[in-house]
C-alpha cells in the first residue's frame, strides 16, 4: 500500500489539492480531507480494461479502427460528453475539425446561462484566491453550495486570510435554497443568514433586492415570500461591505426557467455595488468533470465555448441549435462519439445510430455501444491539466496508479491516425 498526499482532484472544481490517497494495486481510497464528490471520483473501481466491438473484446487498434470506419462514414457526426482534460480535448477538438462534427459538452445547457450574460453583458468576476484573502461578505443564490463544492467554506471562508483580522466575523447570507448541512456555520458557531424563496420566485426576488441597491422604491411589502425590509437589510449590508462575493452554481439555476434571467440581473446588481463605491464581484461556480476545461481549450482553440459545429471546416457557435440531445432526437446526427473519462455513471443519451465511448474504466451500459474503449482518468491513471471554477489556473493533475489504460487523448489521436486508413481504403 501507498500513501500519497498533496494530491490535487479534478472532480470538486474549487482546486482542492491537498487530498491524501491510499493506493493497492489498482485500488484507490480517500483517507483525508475527502468529501462525498471526491470520494465518488476517486474510488470508483477499475472494471474491465478491455476495448470491445458489440460487446466482443478487441484489441485497441482494432476498436479505433471500427471507430473511424464509422466517422468517416458519417454525414453529420456528433462529439459528446467532451469531459477529459486539457490534451484530451485538445485532441477531441483535433478528430472533430477532422470529420467535421459538431461538439457539445455534456454540461453545456447549465453553462449557458452563464455564457449568455457574459456574452450580451459583461460581468464582474473573482477568484478563489481573493474570496479566501478578501471576501467580508458573501452571498450564495439559488445553491446549496454543500452538494455543489462540500469542502468551500473550510478552504476558502473560515481559513486564515491574509487581509481579514478575524475571518470569523465574514457574513453568510443565502438567498433561495438553505443550506444542507452547517458547513456555512463559522469556527465560533455563527450559522448563516437565510432568506428562503422557492425556485420559482428567485428571478422576482433578485429582481427586487437589485432595484433596492440602486436605491429605487419598492411599494411592496412582499417579494416571493421574502420581506422586502430583510432584503432592504441584505441591499445594505452588501454596500456596506469591503469586498462582498455573490455566488451562484449555473447546474443548480438550470431547474429555473429564467436562470439566464438570474445570472443577468445578479451580474448586472454585482456592478452597481461597485458604482456605488465599494466592492464586489461574482464566482460561477462550475469545474467538474472537466466542463469548464472543455469550454476553456474550446475558447482558445476556436473563439467559442465546446457547442459548435465544424461542418463547414470552420467552427460556428450556436448555443442552441448544436444541443446534442435535440439533434440526435429530431434525426440530425448519424454517428455519437461519446467522451466520458472522469465517471462511470455519465454514460451515452440512448439512441438508435451508432454509438462510440470513450469513457472511464468500469463503465456498464443498458445498450451496449458500437465501440467502447475503456480510458484512463486525469489525475488517477495519467497526469493531466484540468482547470477550476475560477478559470485562472489549470491545476496540474498526479498519476496515482499503473493501470495499463490508455489516455483519451491517445485513444482519440489513434481514432483520427485510423482514419486515414479509412480514407484510403475508400
Amino acid at each position: 500500500m501507498t500513501e500519497i498526499n498533496e494530491v490535487p482532484s479534478p472532480f470538486c472544481g474549487v482546486g482542492t489539492d491537498d487530498l491524501t490517497v491510499q493506493v493497492e494495486g489498482s485500488t484507490i481510497r480517500l483517507t483525508h480531507n475527502g468529501c462525498a464528490v471526491n470520494a465518488m471520483g476517486f474510488e470508483q473501481t477499475l472494471g474491465d480494461k478491455e476495448a470491445k466491438i458489440d460487446g466482443k473484446t478487441v484489441s485497441l487498434s482494432g476498436a479505433a479502427a471500427r471507430a473511424a470506419e464509422f466517422l468517416y462514414s458519417a454525414k453529420q457526426p456528433i462529439i459528446g460528453g467532451c469531459a477529459t482534460d486539457v490534451n484530451g480535448m485538445r485532441a477531441l477538438l483535433s478528430l472533430a475539425d477532422r470529420i467535421g462534427a459538431v461538439v457539445d459538452n455534456m454540461g453545456f445547457n447549465a453553462a449557458r446561462n452563464n455564457f449568455l450574460t457574459l456574452q450580451d453583458s459583461g460581468w464582474m468576476n473573482t477568484t478563489l484566491a481573493e474570496v479566501k484573502n478578501r471576501c467580508d461578505v458573501l452571498l450564495v443564490v439559488g445553491t446549496d453550495l454543500e452538494t455543489v463544492v462540500p469542502r468551500f467554506f473550510q478552504r476558502y471562508l473560515w481559513d486564515n486570510a491574509m487581509h481579514l483580522a478575524d475571518v470569523q466575523q465574514r457574513q453568510v447570507v443565502y438567498l433561495g435554497k438553505a443550506p444542507s448541512g452547517a458547513a456555512s456555520t463559522s469556527p465560533s458557531g455563527q450559522k448563516a443568514q437565510v432568506l428562503a424563496c422557492d425556485d420559482a420566485a428567485l428571478p422576482e426576488v433578485v429582481a427586487v433586492l437589485r432595484a433596492l441597491v440602486k436605491g429605487q422604491p419598492i411599494r411592496a411589502e412582499q417579494a416571493g415570500g421574502i420581506n422586502v425590509a430583510d432584503l432592504q437589510a441584505l441591499a445594505d449590508k452588501l454596500l456596506a461591505a469591503k469586498y462582498g462575493v455573490i455566488t451562484w452554481g449555473a447546474g443548480a439555476l438550470g431547474i429555473n426557467n429564467h436562470a439566464e434571467l438570474i445570472v443577468q440581473t445578479v451580474s448586472e446588481m454585482i456592478k452597481d455595488i461597485n458604482n456605488k463605491g465599494t466592492r464586489c464581484s461574482g464566482l460561477p461556480l462550475a469545474g467538474k468533470e472537466g466542463d469548464l476545461t472543455a469550454n476553456q481549450v474550446c475558447g482558445w482553440t476556436t473563439g467559442y465555448p465546446a457547442r459548435v459545429s465544424f461542418y463547414k471546416s470552420y467552427p460556428i457557435y450556436d448555443p442552441y441549435l448544436y444541443d446534442s440531445k435535440t439533434m440526435i432526437s429530431n434525426g440530425e446526427a448519424d454517428v455519437l462519439l461519446w467522451v466520458q473519462a472522469f465517471n462511470v455513471n455519465a454514460k451515452p443519451p440512448l439512441c438508435d445510430i451508432p454509438t462510440i465511448v470513450v469513457g472511464r474504466c468500469g463503465m456498464a451500459f443498458d445498450k451496449e455501444p458500437d465501440v467502447f474503449i475503456p480510458v484512463g482518468t486525469p489525475g488517477i491513471d495519467h497526469v493531466g491539466h484540468a482547470y477550476r471554477t475560477d478559470n485562472v489556473v489549470a491545476i496540474r493533475l498526479k498519476k496515482l496508479r499503473d493501470a495499463g489504460l490508455p489516455s483519451t487523448t491517445e485513444v482519440l489521436s489513434a481514432i483520427e491516425l485510423a482514419l486515414s486508413g479509412a480514407s484510403h481504403a475508400n
